[in-house]
């Protein structure tokens, strides 16, 4: 295995890595920014109106996201083992 192929491979690895994260990140700072305004807006600042809505953000975008996620970590493990019966052979 190449200086390259690993190269290739640590590149791929942190790109699938934030696309997986990116769904619920960006659900819970879009509901985040609109909790915050909302608690600007009425001058109530109470930890849970934040917390709760972003925490059911999340969840809901890694249910919706779910299997598009588990679609490409299952192709990036697949082509991992792939290269790993190349070495072996």
């Amino acid at each position: 295995m190449t200086q390259d192929v690993l190269l290739t491979l640590g590149r791929e690895a942190l790109l699938l890595m934030v696309l997986a994260s990116l769904p619920p990140i960006g659900s819970s700072l879009l509901v985040g920014f609109l909790a915050s305004l909302f608690q600007a807006t009425t001058q109530l600042q109470e930890s849970t109106l934040s917390v709760v809505p972003k925490l059911c953000a999340a969840v809901l975008s890694l249910i919706f996201a779910g299997p598009w996620i588990a679609a490409q970590l299952t192709r990036f493990t697949h082509q991992l083992l792939l290269l790993i019966a190349e070495v072996a052979a």
